[in-house]
């Protein structure tokens, strides 16, 4: 969870009142954080959040706080001077970084409003931003800027500048092989011909995005008087609510917010973009789900409060806030605002007897079992990547549910099995003991019908596992359970040819079972022989009900 630090000098003055601390921290709880540390006047506020970006910054917080005091209420409003300043968004970017929103801003700037802003930069594009992939935000020296912009994509090393912290021009390409940025980012460009680049008409580099700004216009000092700021992404509505939270920011230390035109296809938008975002919730919604008995006017007071708007029966939202998508998540503020410990208790008025569903009876059967048998429980994260689940395992995808926008690459795409991470498991604990036999019961999801499944995966590995062995295990667990099943011969290409079988019960295929292909072995660096099996949980259980049906 996002930490920021600021001082308490500067809450008070952007709040209007000098606050104490045990007031701050009561506050604090209102916007879902808390103070991890104290130093003199300066604070570390933890946010427990992380929908909630605008709070990532002493300016959101004290926004926050004057609605909340009553100093302020209900929707802030940006005022913003137009300009004829402008981006223009070349269509090369369309597959790449094709979206960007900016604005320039006018102001008194010194060291500590710098580190302010840094903090807010970093936090939100490690975090909202998905380090960086999602959002990258730039904010450079205004003065050095001549408008229009270019915003386009370029070939890696038809451009050359000097990158931010150095002292030497450098294409494109070496700042991704040499830069320290350059190489912890690279992977945001991996696969693309073309870069993203922001020039101006003078020919000055502005920034490489999402990598590095340059030296020339992206070191900002405390004696500049005017910024540039620069969000680009993905995600249209993304970079549009950097923006609307940046310029509510520097709008809070009295600064001059000025408009840009960012210019698609011929097409000028000005930005920042007002969202006119609004919900419709009513009084007697929020009676129902909180248990109150909310008047109109205190429902208005509660939304004016956390700094929403109410007009004509529709809550307004503030253009910094992009986590409003229903009318529960109002709901919720006006809870916070009137606060969940001031929700009388009610006596409960029905009883319900619990009890586990009859699969999750089932699965926790088959897991007992397997303890029984030996093999020992272990468990894995759900997202996995393709190279682990189908190449490692000598298989095509089979229909995987992928991640638009993954953190890493290693966690691209949900689990479409579970024996490649058995496979994973076994790899690491090769300097280990053998026999090692382990099993993993959990959730696998498949694209070809949007379902989720639970299946079992079972592995045994020494230099005498074979079919025998995991069939026993098989066996076992079919024999305890009351189920008969046969194995037909059949073709699977990260099992042995000959060596590999189709479980069928009732005349449905529930599992494979068989001896892992050299080249699986191989990939996973594996040294002794495994032999493997997995049950899908789901298709057995299901199988098996609808035989008792018929029988019934």
């Amino acid at each position: 969870m996002p930490t920021i630090t600021f001082s308490t000098d500067d809450l008070n003055a952007l709040v209007g009142k000098k606050l104490s601390m045990e007031k701050i921290k009561e506050l604090l709880d209102y916007a879902k954080g808390e103070i991890e540390g104290v130093n003199g006047n300066e604070l570390s506020v933890k946010s427990a959040d992380t929908n909630l970006p605008y709070l990532w910054s002493v300016e959101g917080i004290a926004r926050l706080f004057k609605g909340l005091l009553g100093l302020e209420k209900g929707l802030p409003e940006l005022k913003i001077e137009k300009t004829k300043d402008s981006v223009i968004v070349d269509k090369s970017l369309k597959d790449i970084r094709p979206f960007i929103s900016a604005f320039s801003v006018k102001g008194k700037i010194d060291d500590y409003l710098l580190k302010q802003l840094i903090q807010l930069q970093e936090k939100f594009c490690h975090s909202y931003g998905m380090r960086r992939r999602k959002v990258a935000i730039g904010i450079y020296s205004y003065s050095k800027i001549k408008f229009p912009v270019q915003y386009k994509a370029v070939l890696p090393e038809s451009v050359k500048f000097i990158p931010l912290g150095f002292r030497r021009e450098m294409t494109m390409g070496e700042i991704l092989e040499t830069h320290p940025t350059g190489i912890e980012f690279a992977h945001l460009l991996k696969g693309f011909s073309a870069y993203p680049l922001l020039v101006d008409s003078a020919k000055n580099v502005l920034s490489f995005p999402p990598i590095i700004n340059s030296e020339y216009s992206g070191k900002v000092q405390a004696d500049d008087k005017e910024l540039f700021f620069e969000a680009t992404g993905n995600d249209k509505e993304s970079v549009q609510l950097a923006a609307n939270i940046f310029a509510f920011a520097f709008a809070e230390r009295g600064f001059k917010i000025r408009s840009v035109d960012v210019v698609y296809a011929g097409k000028a938008e000005q930005n920042p973009v007002p969202f006119d975002y609004s919900v419709k919730v009513t009084a007697e919604e929020v009676n129902s789900l909180l248990g109150l008995q909310l008047k109109e006017t205190e429902f208005k007071s509660l939304l004016e409060k956390m700094r929403f708007g109410y007009k004509n029966g529709k809550v307004l939202v503030p253009d910094y806030r992009g986590d409003i998508m229903h009318p529960v998540d109002v709901i919720e503020d006006v809870g916070i605002a009137f606060g969940f410990d001031n929700i009388p208790a009610r006596p409960l008025k029905s009883y319900t007897h619990g009890d586990t569903f009859p699969v999750v009876k089932f699965i926790d059967k088959v897991r007992e079992l397997a303890v029984g048998f030996g093999y020992q429980e272990v468990m894995s994260r759900m997202l996995v990547n393709k190279q682990l689940i189908y190449e490692s395992m000598n298989v095509e995808d089979f229909g995987t549910v992928e991640i638009d926008n993954p953190m890493s690459e290693n966690y691209s795409c949900v689990r479409t099995w579970i024996l490649p991470q058995l496979m994973e498991l076994l790899s690491k604990n090769k300097n280990m003991e053998y026999p090692q036999r382990v099993f993993e019961e959990g959730i696998v999801a498949m694209k070809k019908d949007l379902k989720d499944y639970s299946r079992i995966a079972f592995a045994t590995a020494h230099t005498k596992a074979d079919f025998t062995e995991i069939k026993q295990v098989l066996d076992f667990i079919m024999n305890n359970m009351g189920i008969k099943y046969e194995i037909e011969n059949t073709a699977h290409h990260s099992f042995i040819p000959g060596r590999v079988g189709r479980v069928v019960v009732n005349g449905k295929g529930v599992a494979y079972i068989g001896e892992l292909h050299p080249k699986v072995l191989s990939s996973f660096g594996m040294i002794v022989p495994v032999s493997a099996m997995e049950i899908n949980l789901t298709d057995l259980f299901e199988t098996l009900r609808v035989s008792d049906i018929r029988k019934s």
